[in-house]
């Protein structure tokens, strides 16, 4: 396997999805394998992390975000890692903190930056809403959305997200035949503890195959899931499994989703070279 010698990467979190970027002016992502990527996403044995991401400036407004789940495999689209990517931009002045458009598998994504700390928004394409899917519920399960925000996301409706077994139910339901052959990433949720909090949301990722400690995309769905159903208005607040909170807004014409906006954290942690 060829790997990549003195590669400067940067580790950043978006609200615990943790991923490892990369200066695309400095690698060339058509040179990476997928087992080189999984090598080093893998958590014991590489840097560790959900995903890896290379940014690369196009021009003063635009940067390129080419996204690889932790097994190698290229996805269009994660939310948590473009509101990374927003700040990465920023720190290695590919853009402007006050706005850069995204260029991603997934179509274009406006960014910007919040405040001087770590936050970010991105303002994701129109996309149709989730529909209801006739899958057959579990105990404390009680109806199920598909749809595409990026990428597939099946949005799971729960009595308590703290009682799910995210392993167990997350393979089963990621790899059912009525989502298709890829499958789909799988968001649980459940409504707040007292009336007035953030709904709680957990997610087992497809090409992660666990569960992450969050999914900026998926929370998406899940929000204008609520939104579609009578069940929550936008703005809406959630939170992770790690207490991190989200925050998506939006509205709604006719069966699509439009001017949907995904608030969170997009914190650089570490810089570091990748030496073998």
């Amino acid at each position: 396997m060829t790997r990549q010698t003195g590669l400067v990467f940067y580790k950043m979190t978006g609200s615990g999805n943790d991923f490892v970027m990369l200066d695309g002016r400095h690698v060339d992502g058509a040179t990476l394998t997928a087992e080189w990527i999984a090598a080093t996403c893998d958590r014991r044995l590489g840097v560790g992390s959900d995903g890896l991401v290379i940014v690369s400036p196009i021009d003063e407004e635009r940067v390129r975000m080419e996204y690889f789940n932790s097994d190698g495999s290229f996805a269009p689209m994660c939310g948590n890692a473009a509101l990374c990517t927003s700040r990465l931009a920023t720190y290695l002045e590919m853009g402007s903190s006050e706005g850069i458009t995204l260029v991603t598998g997934a179509g274009e994504v406006r960014t910007r930056c919040v405040g001087p700390g770590h936050f970010a928004e991105l303002c994701l394409p129109k996309f149709k809403l989730p529909v209801r899917m006739p899958i057959e519920p579990e105990p404390g399960e009680s109806s199920f959305y598909l749809g595409t925000v990026g990428v597939p996301h099946l949005v799971v409706l729960t009595k308590d997200v703290d009682e799910v077994d995210i392993e167990a139910r997350g393979r089963a339901l990621r790899h059912n035949p009525i989502l298709g052959p890829n499958g789909a990433n799988i968001s649980f949720i459940s409504a707040p503890v007292n009336g007035d909090g953030p709904w709680r949301i957990r997610t087992y990722e497809k090409g992660i195959e666990e569960e992450t400690l969050a999914c900026g995309t998926g929370t998406v769905a899940a929000a204008f899931t609520l939104k579609h159903q009578g069940l929550r208005d936008l703005p809406s607040d959630w939170v992770t499994r790690r207490g991190f909170r989200l925050s998506v807004a939006g509205m709604i014409e006719g069966q699509e989703a439009v001017e949907s906006w995904l608030a969170g954290e997009g914190r650089l942690v570490y810089t570091g070279i990748l030496s073998q």
